[in-house]
């Protein structure tokens, strides 16, 4: 009999195993046409798994973000937690975006690229939604306009700002805003119960998600970017290694048991191509493994905006190859600055598919790369995501665990 708690990790590989049988059956026997129909509507399986999810991410957020600031107490909690995480986030998007430029220069996967084989249609699309970076644009998008639109279009940065406010707001109200906090509190437990209603539906999504891209692309297009794929996951592959170190260094022997917390969630960002797909469940895996929920509710959030590292890494990486299959040289101070354009750019993504390509778009422009080079990457990028989207989630999942401890917040749960 198969235990209850690893019964849905079993069916969501399940969904992906069918999945690519299903995809590239269609992809090797199906016309191009036909192939496409299919992959348009076993994708709406994915669409509507994705929708359920992102529905509650707003209440979820506002209000346990809200709760836990003010379950602190103290502002100078608030501020304390805030400056630690912001050291976890920033600390590790260096590492991140620097591990993708030093890797794209010792392996130069772009230097004698296919042109060939570049997704114009798809990059038309991506251009369209790239207007550049400025400060301007960028202030913008930190702060909302107003908090409903932030919370209609998932703004995940806009909305943890509002937050921020109302809660230290609310804390500063004392004994006055104690029935708001307890109100707060139940919506954010009826989200959370949401949460396990809706991740039974997660394999039909993976499934739908996998076999869609299958479908479409079909497995031989792993060949055809050995280079860039292997380089690529090797640099994943050495960030898990950085980031599972310091994990032991801080969790010691507790790590195993996080990572055995994070199964689902990991297994959910891998298949869909979506961090933000798993952030309820990773909330509640996070309780439960034993970080104190005002910690979780307060440093999960802010990751989200701030520290997706596989997304990083993949900036970097990404923008460098580009470069090297237009054959443009960009001496050493050149990428350092990119490095940290990259830095502020990427601040505020929310994880969602491909929103990483778009900082992407942005940055080669202003360096002087053909931004449509973009079309290189996309028929591999659904692949690449994968990985990335993945490790946002471990990223996260460590932040969280890690300013729990130094918080003295980090409880024995049990299993």
């Amino acid at each position: 009999m198969i235990a209850k708690k690893h019964r849905l990790t079993i069916l969501i590989l399940l969904g992906m195993i069918l999945g690519i049988a299903l995809g590239e059956s269609v992809y090797l026997y199906a016309s191009k046409a036909d192939a496409k129909d299919f992959s348009d509507n076993i994708k709406l399986l994915t669409t509507i798994f994705l929708r359920l999810v992102q529905m509650i991410i707003a209440p979820l957020v506002f209000s346990t973000l809200v709760v836990g600031i003010a379950k602190m107490g103290d502002l100078k909690a608030v501020g304390r937690v805030g400056g630690k995480s912001m050291l976890w986030f920033f600390s590790a998007s260096l590492i991140s975006l620097t591990l993708g430029l030093i890797l794209v220069n010792i392996f130069k996967p772009g230097v004698g690229a296919e042109l060939g084989s570049a997704d114009v249609a798809g990059a038309s699309d991506l251009l369209a939604k790239n207007k550049g970076f400025t400060l301007a644009g960028f202030v913008e998008h930190i702060i909302p306009r107003s908090v409903v639109e932030a919370m209609a279009s998932n703004e995940m940065l806009q909305l943890v700002v509002f937050s921020i406010f109302f809660g230290v707001a609310l804390t500063a109200l004392g004994s006055k805003g104690e029935s708001l906090t307890k109100a707060l509190d139940t919506v954010g437990h009826v989200s959370l119960k949401m949460v396990s209603y809706i991740m039974w539906f997660a394999p039909i999504g993976v499934f739908g998600g996998v076999s869609a891209i299958v479908a479409k692309k079909g497995l031989g297009i792993l060949k055809v970017y050995g280079t860039y794929m292997g380089s690529f996951y090797l640099g994943l592959a050495v960030l898990w290694l950085i980031l599972l170190i310091a994990g032991y260094l801080i969790l010691k022997n507790r790590l195993k048991a996080m990572l055995n917390r994070i199964q689902q969630p990991l297994l959910i960002a891998f298949s869909t191509t979506s961090s933000e797909a798993v952030f309820p469940k990773l909330t509640e895996e996070m309780e439960r493994f034993g970080c104190k929920p005002n910690i979780v509710s307060f440093v999960l959030p802010l990751g989200y905006s701030f520290n997706l590292d596989g997304s990083m890494m993949y900036m970097t990486f990404a923008s460098i190859f580009i470069a090297q299959a237009y054959g443009i040289p960009l001496d050493t101070g050149t990428q350092i600055s990119m490095l940290l354009v990259l830095m502020l750019t990427s601040k505020g993504i929310a994880g969602v598919p491909r929103a990483s390509l778009v900082v992407v778009t942005a940055v080669c422009a202003i360096y002087g790369i053909p931004p449509e080079g973009i079309a290189l990457i996309l028929p591999i990028d659904h692949f690449c995501d994968m990985g990335r989207s993945m490790t946002n989630v471990l990223g996260n999942a460590l932040a969280t665990a890690a300013v729990s401890k130094w918080e003295n917040g980090l409880e024995h749960a049990p299993e």
